[in-house]
């Protein structure tokens, strides 16, 4: 099974993608600020606790999902607010400029839906904006990434996939309802067979979309990188690979044999996964696996700074996938990113960035940090509630 590619302008050369304008209302610290930026690199600088993350934040909101900091939609509000928030963003991709808009009414928390526009006009979700924009992020929180759980690694990858196939969250959700399901029948149902039949039968073919969007992105993903490494790099390229049975089998034989395969399995491990109270085998347990490519070193047993140079090189990479199958490059967001390199590794990431051509997004405390910016950079200065240019 491939992914879909459902964007591929004419001209095969990707063109930037970007924000022209993005207006926060009522959204974490924002009563209503806008800012509109003309240069492709971004910088918001200002102390901790300015507001900073929140505008990335935003911008994360016009991806499917939860966004950078994967929060509930409520937490999104201003404090002072009535419990809504919107964000609006004019973007620019490969079909012209477009006006995205998102947020929630306010009201009784339990009524609460996420509301999205593109022209004003009421689309069903936000898997609707990748047709306008696309969005990769970085944040300080995914710094433990190789040494965090496998759980993290695979929300990890799921926003990869995510990031040039909008539907795949849907399905994530999806099947995780349907492993529930599975286990409550289980539980409570154990010999009402048919309707096990029935939900294994819906499990299987979820799992194994799943598992080959997945699949498909890290084997294109692998191979944009080894296309492209530069062993001079100080953001070395990363090996990768999926720890999963079904991820696996999907790159080997047809599609619908792996869900056969895999129904068999769900049938066998019945009483064993009956006793764990979970379904023990399935693409909801896979891993991602990553290499420091020029020493050959698993990335968990790598230094703290190799960690952070693979990830910022992974990063990177993903951002040409999306360019390269979007048709326009996404919108990059780093947060807090500057200050955790030495001034060598952060010159090479200004550098790495103009190459990228897309637009980037940036945070830090530190002014210094962005100073060798200046006249290629908008820079803007963040305070409590308000945006200025530097």
């Amino acid at each position: 099974m491939s992914l879909p590619i459902p964007l591929i302008p004419d001209d095969p050369q990707p063109v930037q993608g970007r924000v022209l304008k993005i207006a926060l209302s009522r959204f974490r610290s924002y009563a209503a600020t806008a800012l509109a930026p003309e240069a492709p690199l971004v910088a918001l600088v200002g102390q901790n606790g300015a507001g900073k993350t929140n505008v990335l934040e935003a911008l994360s909101f016009l991806t499917p999902g939860r966004g950078l900091r994967r929060a509930t939609l409520s937490e999104a509000a201003f404090d002072q607010g009535d419990g809504g928030w919107a964000v609006s963003a004019t973007v620019e991709g490969a079909y012209g400029e477009s006006v995205l808009g998102t947020g929630i009414d306010g009201g009784e928390e339990e009524a609460r839906t996420r509301i999205c526009r593109i022209d004003r006009v009421a689309v069903g979700s936000a898997a609707a904006f990748a047709e306008h924009v696309r969005v990769v992020w970085l944040t300080p929180a995914m710094d433990g990434l190789f040494l965090g759980s496998a759980g993290e690694r695979r929300r990890f990858l799921d926003r990869l996939v995510l990031a040039v196939d909008a539907e795949h969250g849907a399905r994530v959700n999806a099947l995780e309802r349907s492993l529930r399901a599975r286990n409550r029948l289980l539980e409570e149902s154990f010999h009402e067979t048919a309707w096990l039949e029935a939900v294994e039968h819906e499990t299987a073919e979820l799992a194994v979309a799943v598992a080959a969007a997945r699949a498909e992105t890290v084997r294109r993903l692998a191979g944009l990188i080894e296309a492209t490494r530069d062993p001079a790099s100080l953001f070395p390229w990363a090996a990768l690979a999926l720890d999963g049975v079904l991820e696996a089998g999907v790159l080997e034989r047809p599609a619908l044999d792996v869900e056969d395969e895999y129904r068999a399995v769900l049938r066998e491990n019945r009483y064993r996964d009956r006793a764990a109270g979970r379904t023990t085998n399935g693409p909801h347990l896979t891993d991602l696996l990553a290499v420091h490519g020029p020493s050959g070193a698993p990335a968990e047993r790598c230094s703290t700074g190799q960690q952070k140079a693979l990830l910022i090189g992974l990063v990177l990479a993903h951002a040409r996938l999306v360019a390269e199958m979007a048709g326009f490059t996404p919108v990059v967001l780093l947060d807090e990113v500057a200050a955790h390199l030495d001034p060598e590794r952060r010159a090479a990431l200004y550098d790495a960035l103009d190459r990228l051509g897309a637009q980037v997004w940036m945070t830090g405390a530190d002014p210094q940090a962005f100073e060798s910016l200046r006249g290629r950079a908008d820079i803007w200065t963040v305070s409590p509630g308000e945006i200025r240019r530097a």
